[in-house]
């Protein structure tokens, strides 16, 4: 007999799977969105790993049979190790295929989980990329069906396969699981940071929110963060494990500590406010509380557009207006759910934010909501426990406001900020206790261009310049525009001009692509000086000069600029190109003008 089959239908008959859990949890907060139920093999196995399981599985038909002894085994061991009723939600592996089958259709029904004590609300069905969908249309409908009784759907190994896009589309899932290779290093891999940073701007136009698998250190949960992404799973965060555990603590204080940073810089911006001062206090009630008198006190009070449900001072859940409306609504909707505890019908998938969050990143946590939640109030906690709420009345006024004054202090040509707020950043990390790296980046010869070629011609270098900044400074670092040829860079670390190097060549590079023929070959333009001669002016090329804080503490954006200023005469004079200051790099000689126009404190 066939090594593997027997090693396959002795797996299946003895019952020979336990399962670990692994936890997904919000990287905005550290809250466990769920579990993923993983399985393994009890014995000693011909297969090296749980995927060669399943492959054998097809291929001598007996998917069926694994797939359900591992879904009963996880709904088991899950009603063993959380405690009903749930909060948190379980993901489980399917084959799309085995899916798509009428006897899953029969088996996996309410009436199956009710004896497990979980609802469908918190079944995620995990359809990987890498599984190849026979019936399409047939599909489509199923997943429909299963959508219209609350369970929840997740495409998981996106990036993994190639026909990725095309199964989002047809799925329209709640959860997209970004592959662990595209996790893998990402905070040193430029393209992969691009491709998440695609995926997570298509995750708030489509509502679907993103999970990262594989986080493996903090530096790629950190680039994560910043990114945007929303939930992570991987082993920084836990292991697979056979009981469900606490996220340790030292994992949410990291967590913690990369969010605190992140608002922190946004925060400090005159343009960006706290949601705390958008803060009101609203009507609270407890879960035990009965629909009815829920009902009677929002009745009462014209003005109350719902409730926060609070345990012990943490919020679980909320009430709104309208969805009281309708429970309430109908012959018997009153009847039946007057004496019910709200804790049955009220929303617990709602919005709840930090009280330092950034109003501009709440307004966009609040549009990626579903349609039917996009309107709801917000939560706002501080330590976790409720402070109050937001309307999204009060917060697109707000954020209409924001917008406003950011478009006023923006280069419009360039689309990046001005001297404003570049002087604000600088001040901002000149009174921290940061690492941090300050870059001006100045174009050669650009007048001379811009005499000849024109200024439509002109503009077009500068904004080439701005879209190569955009692409090679990583996410959450700060490009400024002086104004002109002229920007400013800055990097939370300690950086030499080495780090613009491929910069600088890029520049060069596709800046030639501006000039004609006779000029590339010539090496020079002719054009008039300011003098009124006639000069042979060399192609432009990029001088970029650097300044930390590793051997010298500044005490003003005047003096940073001061220095930056000095070091651009150096490096032109000597035609390098690139300079980072150095101590005593200065003689007294040298007399630097001003290169960012910052008030002399």
């Amino acid at each position: 007999m066939d090594q593997r089959k027997e090693a396959l239908d002795n797996i299946i008959c003895n019952k020979q799977i336990r399962i670990v859990f692994q936890p997904i949890i919000s990287i905005r907060d550290g809250s466990v969105l769920g579990f993923e139920a993983l399985s393994r093999f009890t014995c000693e196995s011909v297969f090296k790993n749980p995927e060669e399981l399943f492959t054998a599985a097809g291929e001598y038909n007996r998917l069926w049979d694994l797939e359900l002894l591992c879904r009963t085994t996880a709904l088991e061991a899950a009603y063993k190790f959380m405690i009903p009723p749930y909060n948190k939600k379980l993901f489980l592996n399917v084959n799309p295929n085995t899916m798509h089958d009428e006897s899953f259709k029969k088996g996996f029904t309410k009436e199956f989980l009710r004896q497990y004590k979980i609802t469908p609300d918190n079944v995620i069905f995990e359809i990987t990329e890498r599984n190849v969908v026979e019936d399409i249309a047939g599909f489509r409908s199923t997943i429909s069906h299963y959508k219209s009784q609350d369970y929840n759907i997740a495409i998981d190994d996106a990036g993994a396969g190639y026909s990725g896009l095309n199964l989002i589309s047809d799925v329209k899932p709640n959860y997209i699981k970004l592959d662990m290779k595209l996790i893998r290093g990402i905070h040193t891999d430029k393209i992969k940071n691009a491709l998440v940073k695609g995926m997570v701007e298509f995750s708030k136009a489509s509502s679907i929110k993103l999970i990262a698998e594989g986080v493996e250190t903090y530096e790629e949960l950190e680039t994560l963060v910043n990114l945007g992404v929303q939930y992570g799973q991987g082993y920084f965060i836990q292991k697979p494990d056979t009981e469900i555990k606490e996220i340790k603590t030292e994992v949410l204080q990291a967590v913690k500590e990369i969010n605190v940073k992140k608002n922190r810089l946004m925060r400090d911006s005159i343009f960006n406010i706290a949601i705390r001062y958008l803060c009101n206090p609203t009507g609270i009630t407890s879960p035990d509380e009965t629909v009815r008198n829920v009902s009677d006190i929002i009745k009462q009070s014209p003005n109350c557009f719902g409730l926060c449900v609070i345990d012990k001072d943490i919020p679980v859940g909320i009430i709104t207006k309208e969805k009281l409306s309708l429970n309430l609504s109908g012959q018997y909707g009153y009847t039946l759910n007057q004496n019910k505890t709200v804790s049955v019908i009220m929303d617990k998938n709602f919005l709840s934010v930090d009280s330092e969050t950034p109003v501009n990143i709440v307004s966009s946590m609040a549009m990626s909501r579903q349609n039917d939640r996009i309107y709801d109030f917000i939560v706002v906690t501080e330590n976790k426990k409720y402070l109050g709420t937001v309307t999204i009345k009060d917060l697109l006024q707000k954020s209409t406001e924001i917008e406003v004054s950011i478009a006023k202090h923006h280069n419009p040509l360039s689309g990046l900020p001005g001297n404003l707020m570049i002087e604000q950043k600088l001040n901002q990390y000149i009174e921290s206790n940061r690492k941090y790296s300050i870059a001006y980046l100045d174009i050669d010869n650009f007048k001379a261009y811009n005499d000849i070629y024109g200024f439509e011609s002109g503009d077009l270098v500068i904004k080439l310049l701005a879209d190569i900044l955009r692409n090679n400074v990583p996410c959450g670092q700060f490009i400024g525009h002086v104004g002109g040829d002229d920007y400013v860079v800055i990097i939370e670390n300690h950086i030499t001009e080495d780090y613009f190097r491929n910069i600088v060549k890029q520049f060069e590079s596709d800046v030639l692509a501006f000039y004609n023929e006779t000029d590339i070959q010539n090496g020079y333009i002719t054009a008039t000086n300011r003098h009124g001669a006639v000069e042979q002016f060399p192609l432009i090329t990029l001088t970029a000069v650097v300044v930390n804080n590793r051997s010298r503490v500044y005490h003003s954006a005047f003096e940073i600029s001061a220095m930056l200023a000095g070091l651009k005469i150096n490096a032109k004079n000597n035609k390098g190109g690139l300079k980072t200051y150095q101590k005593n790099h200065f003689s007294s000689a040298v007399e630097p003008r001003m290169l960012i126009k910052v008030k002399n404190r």
